[in-house]
């Protein structure tokens, strides 16, 4: 009898070790891929949207390096304003891309469910992205109207007083049409009309 429960007693202590083994595996942190351990060695970080990217597609910002101008060289050169239009273009083209995913989505992902509130979440993320597509298509006609700005000479001069907008401004928003101080005011007169 005693050493049948002495065989229990060491039955219980190796399903307890095993126990706490397989928990201590458990634990243990997942290895970090190849790719991640590469690129925390090299310095090199996720492509995060800049503020104010719409949609979630940063591909116009995935090879940008910021212009360097050349000691003397002229406010919208002709080098400055093919860096703008190859941003423009960037930008222009990964929208259009996302528009296109949004209509093949919006077909493929047609179901008519039964269940009503399953019907109302599908309507509800079609009406998001829908409202995200039209704020994206009016993206596109500023984009467009900039791309004909460096066309017509005027890219990178504020419309309303004349002034150099200034390469940082434009390389933060390739749109802008107003330099800092007149969008300042501008902002200033739109805050005291709401009111």
């Amino acid at each position: 009898m005693a050493a049948k429960k002495q065989s229990k007693a060491s039955t219980k202590a190796s399903s307890k070790t095993a126990g706490a083994a397989a928990k201590k595996k458990a634990a243990k942190p997942k290895a970090t891929p190849k790719k991640a351990v590469d690129a925390a060695r090299t310095g090199a970080t996720t492509k995060t949207p800049p503020p104010g990217a719409i949609g979630g597609d940063v591909s116009h910002y995935a090879e940008f390096r910021p212009y360097e101008p050349a000691k003397g060289e002229p406010y919208m050169s002709p080098a400055q304003l093919q860096h703008f239009r190859e941003i423009l273009l960037a930008w222009k083209r990964g929208l259009m891309e996302e528009v296109d995913r949004t209509v093949h989505h919006m077909k493929d992902e047609v179901t008519n469910f039964p269940d009503p509130n399953d019907r109302a979440t599908q309507e509800e993320e079609f009406s998001l992205e829908l409202r995200t597509r039209d704020r994206e298509r009016k993206l596109l006609k500023k984009i467009d109207e900039a791309l004909d700005r460096i066309e017509s000479g005027d890219y990178g001069y504020c419309e309303s007083c004349g002034v150099e907008i200034g390469i940082r401004r434009l390389e933060a928003r390739p749109t802008a049409t107003m330099c800092i101080d007149c969008k300042t005011l501008d902002e200033i007169r739109e805050k005291q009309t709401r009111l």
